[in-house]
Formats: C-alpha cells, structure tokens, sequence
C-alpha cells in the first residue's frame, strides 16, 4: 500500500474536523447576530423559544433517533425540570444554578428510572408506556396543590442571577438579549456534547442497540445499561430547559407540560430529520416559528400547518435532513467532473 493511501483517512479526518470548526464558528456568529438584527421584543422571545425547543429536540433525539426508544413523555422530564429548580430557589432559597443541576439531576434519574422500569418493552409498549408516565407528572403538578399551587400557577420567577466577570460588566439577564444568549450558549454546549457522544463509540453502541438489540446483545453490549445511559442524558437536557423556561416566562403552569407538548417535539425531530441531532435543530427552528409567521392568516395557519407536517413525513421521512442530502447530490451530480473532484 502506497504512502498516499495510508494519508488519505488522515486527510478525509482533518478535513471533517475543519468543516464542523468552520460550522461551528458560523454558529457561534449567528447567535451572535440575532438579537441585533430582531430588535423588537416579541421576536426576540421568540428566539429564546427556538433555544428552548432546540434542547429538547435534540435531547429527544439522542433517545428516540440514536438508541431508538420510542419515548412520548418527553415534556415530563421538561416539567420536573422547571418545577424542581423553581421550588428550591422560590421555597428554599438555593442559589439558581444549584438549582439548575438539582433539577436537571432529577429530571435525568426520572429518566433512568423509567427506562429501567420499561427496559423489556419495545416500540409502541414503550411508548405507551413514556406516555403515561407523562400523564401521572402532569397529574402530581396539577393536584399537588400544597406544593405546586396547581391550576393557580406559581408565579414572579425571576430569571438567572446577574453574572460577574473579571474585568468586564456585570451580566444581567433580565433583558430579552443577555437571556437568549444564555439559552443560545446553553443550547449550543448540549449540542456539542451529544455530538461528541453520537461521535464516539458510544453513539455506535446506541446506534448498533437501535438497528437490532438482540444482534448487539450477541456482541456483548450491555442494552440495558445503555438505554439507561440514553435516557438519563436526554431527560437532564430536557430538565435544563425547563429550568430555564420557568426563568424566561416567569410563571408555571401544569398546562406547560401537558401530553401535547411531547408530540410537539417529537414532531421538531421528525421534521428536521432522526438520528441527526442538525435536523432536529432546524425542526425545532422551523417549526417555532413557522406559527408565529402564519399568525397574520387566523386560523388559517392550523390548516396549513398541518398540511406542510403531513406532507414532509409523506413524501420526506426523512426529514429537513434528507431534503438536504438529496439536494447536496443533486448539486454534485451537476457540476464538471473536475469541480466535482475538488469538491471532494
């Protein structure tokens, strides 16, 4: 074997980790961006919103799109979030990000519990399953009045606590811009830790669980504990950002974290594409504000909403991500030979 053979997997890996640092700063300049280019205060919560909804999309498509585990209650793990953290700080006084860890804490180990009590069940068992332990969390928030206030809600959360750095002002996040880039930040760190873990080999363990458990358990891999793992990771992301939902709206209700909220962002995952942690992002973004554009037709915009959900899962299972790909080929099959070749 030639010495250009055994350069060229060396090149095809620099060249990889060039174009994601590349992504990444473009990332990094979009968030940027934002909130100087929307000024206003209603798109402004507005991309706060989209921050929020990309951590659970892409949490649940750690679970769902990687492991394979066909999880419903997404929005429980969302509401142990937000709860937990909001009753140590309002009732206890701990510090917010304390809370914050506590909360994303119980959300994951809520997760793994429920993993580990439905470890033996598959597809539409597990995700009834999910689905009901989603309807008995929002159950307890409803009727555990003395803790949670119910249906009257707890109200004047404040957001997270000015942070001091050396040598530069004091950060305040009671306005729209420092909250996003907060969330943006927070949003962007999840992202790059489960891309570093879907990188691993531990996403080709979830990966090898998710096409056929019994062919990986005939490896040696330990399915349980790796479904475990998936669902631990992906309910603390969702805790987090529930955590920081009760801070940027400044009040919670039971009705947050209803049954529809998981079908929402399961429906953010399969928009943009499973098992691609990028499609979901742009799910999650498409379908934030893709509503909020079609406010102006009434309602209206219900019917083509759901029209464009059903079209894309008809004809485009495979999501914003699949749309991509096909495009890409398309545009390389296109170009000369030549062009083409120095493209790759």
């Amino acid at each position: 074997m030639s010495s250009q053979d055994h350069s060229a997997p060396a090149f095809a890996v620099h060249r990889t980790q060039s174009h994601r640092r590349w992504w990444f700063l473009a990332a990094v300049l979009v968030i940027a961006l934002l909130p100087l280019v929307f000024q206003d205060s209603y798109w402004r919560a507005n991309l706060i919103v989209c921050a929020i909804n990309i951590m659970l999309a892409i949490s649940l498509d750690f679970i769902l799109g990687y492991a394979g585990q066909l999880n419903l209650g997404h929005s429980a793990f969302y509401g142990i979030g937000a709860y937990v953290s909001t009753l140590l700080i309002m009732q206890l006084g701990v510090p917010f990000w304390a809370a914050l860890a506590v909360g994303m804490a119980l959300s994951g180990a809520a997760g793994m519990a429920l993993s580990l009590f439905a470890v033996r069940l598959r597809g539409h068992y597990l995700a009834i399953a999910s689905l009901g332990f989603a309807v008995i969390v929002h159950q307890v928030l409803l009727n555990w009045i003395s803790m949670t206030q119910g249906p009257l809600g707890i109200y004047g959360i404040k957001p997270p606590p000015p942070i001091a750095v050396p040598g530069l002002p004091i950060i305040e996040f009671n306005n729209s811009a420092s909250l996003f880039y907060l969330l943006a930040g927070f949003a962007l760190l999840s992202y790059l830790l489960l891309d570093q873990l879907v990188r691993s080999p531990i996403g080709e363990t979830l990966t090898a669980i998710r096409e056929d458990e019994i062919s990986a358990a005939s490896l040696g891999i330990n399915c349980t504990l790796w479904k475990v793992f998936a669902f631990g990771v992906g309910s603390a992301i969702a805790g987090a950002a529930g955590a920081f939902y009760a801070g940027f709206v400044g009040t919670l209700v039971p009705d947050a974290f209803i049954i529809t909220e998981s079908f929402t962002i399961l429906a953010m995952v399969i928009v943009g594409g499973m098992g691609t942690l990028s499609g979901p992002v742009c799910g999650a973004i498409l379908l934030t504000v893709l509503p909020e554009l079609l406010r102006g037709i009434g309602d209206l915009r219900l019917i083509v909403y759901g029209v464009t959900l059903t079209l894309v899962v008809l004809f485009m299972p495979g999501g914003i991500a699949q749309a991509v790909r096909l495009l890409r080929a398309r545009l390389t099959r296109s170009l000369p030979p030549a062009a083409a070749g120095a493209g790759r």
